[in-house]
């Protein structure tokens, strides 16, 4: 009995030991389970993470900023990095068939002149969204212009510079009542007159003096209607305006840098077409360019800016010392006379307005260049990385402002300043800087020849040996300009009379 009993005694003890065992194998692979899931989930956080490379540093806090708020409605983590932009492209390319240490981006900002390259490398894939600008929120010629290459929408239109000219409206404001002033009086002088001939005339009270006074509003609708259309109505404001003394010129811009200059060209000078992307469309030596080209050097007669003494930082400290009435400024002078104003360190308003065409027949175009989002090619995340650029061109739906935090000139939605649609007129109707890698140092070669031509060198045989230049590049022989005869205006000869004798 006592043996059955410690048989028994001995099996349960075995029995327990098993369930014991199985018990702990049990939880030992629970626990492995469970950490094989979080390690996937791990893995799986890491794999849905977008890279997005940038060069420009004050866009640091705000691309931070968007990747956070990006976050926050959805499972996709971004991580934007700062790369150099010494050969950027070749670094992405470098990143993307794995030969660097870098990680590759699974999206990237890029200057439109840059698409061509990237796109033809593989490294801007056509984005998910290509009607994108048939709706009618997103309709914007310049925009589409600058992304669309070889009929194909290649990246997304993130921000712009263009320009527009600044000017000094409390100048033109006392401009405006000395103008209402001198015609109120010529118009009371009129009025005499006529009651002078009608023989209704009476004597004015010794010592009466004749004022006038206007409202606020119509001296700002005086002044509007002076701001020029023309460079000729230009040149007569300056003609006709009575400087105080700390202004030192009526109109003066960076002449040595072609964004802006380019208006200047006209609309005539076209360099592969609307978008930029077709060598089969370049026409730089015209006549209407040509004149276009005149007329910008005489401008230097007129004003005489010197391009070795000037620069674009210069000018503008000019600008917001009062001692220029009239300058061409790009989109960066938004937020800078915003804070100027604010704090006290621009004592004066300010307006935007059009460039001013060069004659009523001879229209101005402004230059734009377009930082764009484009889709790496190479990336696995292709929907994640179309889903997010779309939410960057949409960032005043997401609490964030790219204008507000960076002074850069968004595409899509809405100037903190109403006065700003002015840029965005002139960037919808700009031309594009050229994607075409075959005239990928026609602004360099256009700058050279602006500043030999404000220094009073021959218009027509530098527009034409530029022209020959460029042409040389895209066809890859040398090519030769048939000679265009600037006409010569005649002036009228004035009538002799004979005066009679005696």
């Amino acid at each position: 009995m006592n043996y059955k009993k410690r048989f028994y005694a001995a099996l349960l003890t075995v029995v327990l030991a098993a369930g014991v065992f199985a018990v702990g194998k049990s939880g030992i692979q629970m626990k492995a389970e469970q950490e094989q899931a979080q390690q996937e989930s791990f893995l799986n956080r890491r794999k849905d993470t977008l890279r997005l490379w940038y060069t420009d540093e004050s866009l640091t806090d705000y691309l931070n900023a968007a990747a956070v708020a990006y976050g926050e409605r959805s499972d996709v983590r971004v991580e934007a990095v700062l790369i150099s932009d010494s050969e950027y492209v070749e670094e992405i390319n470098e990143a993307s068939l794995g030969r660097s240490e870098k990680e590759k981006p699974d999206l990237y900002l890029i200057t439109n002149d840059c698409l061509e390259k990237a796109h033809l490398a593989g490294l801007a894939k056509e984005i998910a969204d290509q009607d994108m600008f048939r709706v009618i929120d997103f309709e914007n010629g310049g925009a589409e212009a600058a992304v669309t290459y070889d009929g194909k929408v290649v990246a997304y239109p993130f921000y712009y510079e263009a320009c527009a000219l600044l000017y000094n409206k409390t100048y033109l404001k006392d401009y405006a009542r000395l103008q209402l002033e001198a015609e109120a009086d010529l118009a009371a002088g009129e009025a005499a007159q006529a009651e002078a001939d009608a023989g209704n005339v009476e004597e004015e009270a010794a010592g009466e003096e004749s004022g006038h006074e206007f409202s606020e509003e119509e001296i700002a609708r005086k002044a509007q209607e002076c701001l020029p259309d023309t460079i000729a109505e230009l040149e007569d404001f300056a003609d006709n305006y009575n400087a105080p003394e700390q202004v030192e010129a009526v109109f003066k811009w960076d002449v040595s840098d072609i964004l802006y200059n380019y208006s200047f060209a006209g609309d005539h000078l076209i360099v592969g077409g609307e978008n930029g992307d077709d060598p089969e469309r370049i026409d730089i030596y015209n006549l209407e360019t040509l004149q276009c080209l005149t007329t910008f050097q005489n401008l230097n007669q007129f004003f005489s800016i010197e391009t070795r003494g000037v620069s674009y930082e210069s000018v503008m400290q000019d600008f917001l010392d009062g001692k220029i009435v009239f300058t061409v400024a790009g989109t960066e002078a938004v937020n800078r006379m915003a804070q100027a104003q604010a704090d006290g360190s621009f004592a004066y308003e300010y307006g935007y307005y059009n460039m001013p065409d060069l004659t009523e027949e001879l229209k101005s175009r402004s230059l734009s260049i377009t930082t764009c989002i484009a889709i790496n090619g190479y990336t696995e995340f292709e929907e994640e990385a179309n889903d997010f650029a779309r939410f960057m061109m949409q960032d005043w739906t997401s609490g964030l402002n790219l204008q507000e935090s960076t002074g850069k000139m968004p595409v899509y939605g809405y100037p903190l300043y109403d006065e700003l649609y002015t840029f965005a007129g002139a960037y919808n109707e700009s031309m594009p800087i050229p994607k075409m890698m075959t005239t990928g140092n026609f602004w360099v070669q256009m700058e050279i020849a602006f500043t030999n031509i404000w220094e009073g060198g021959d218009v027509n045989a530098l527009l034409k040996s530029l022209s020959e230049q460029v042409m040389s590049q895209v066809t890859g022989e040398e090519y030769t300009e048939e000679y265009i005869e600037l006409p010569v205006e005649e002036v009228p000869e004035e009538e002799y009379i004979e005066e009679p004798q005696g």
